[in-house]
């Protein structure tokens, strides 16, 4: 019995041995055509890398780059310093803002009188009540807030206020 006795449907063996390695060889064409293609690619920028340089000129060129990459390193590292002291600075400045005016003495003179809180991050920061008074002036209390609380008692526009600097809001 030889190769050619033995079929497949309408195929014998010899044809589909054929047939699987002229498809095998087309593969690897097509490989080869892909590869020469990557490596002229590689070689036209290898030329253009040392077009016109010598050794020791391409060397100067790397040294100067390694020395600038030094100098960048440098300058992040100062940066970085930089912006962590900003960040420090950024926790005892006033982030945080609460404004409510009212009429202090029912006065019917509009709301003239206001509360405003000032406070950092960490809900750190001052309250200063500015009432008023339509015929003796405007009378002003400051009262400091540490963690968002008060150790003097809040009046209600005082709370609100309060509220609206922390970012508390109460659903009407």
């Amino acid at each position: 019995m030889n190769l050619s006795d033995i079929t497949l449907g309408e195929f014998n063996l010899s044809d589909i041995l054929i047939l699987t390695a002229l498809l095998l060889l087309i593969i690897i064409l097509i490989m080869e055509i892909t590869t020469k293609v990557k490596v002229k690619k590689m070689k036209e920028n290898y030329d253009v890398f040392l077009s016109g340089k010598d050794a020791k000129s391409l060397e100067e060129i790397l040294i100067k780059k390694f020395k600038l990459l030094e100098l960048l390193d440098e300058s992040v590292k100062d940066i970085y310093t930089q912006i962590k002291g900003i960040d420090r600075n950024l926790l005892l400045t006033f982030q945080k803002m609460g404004l409510v005016k009212y009429d202090a003495f029912n006065e019917k003179s509009g709301q003239m009188s206001f509360v405003l809180v000032l406070l950092t991050k960490e809900n750190n920061g001052i309250m200063m009540n500015c009432m008023h008074n339509y015929k003796d002036g405007c009378y002003t209390y400051v009262k400091r807030i540490e963690k968002g609380v008060s150790r003097i008692e809040l009046s209600d526009e005082e709370k609100e206020a309060l509220d609206q600097a922390m970012g508390v809001r109460e659903l009407d």
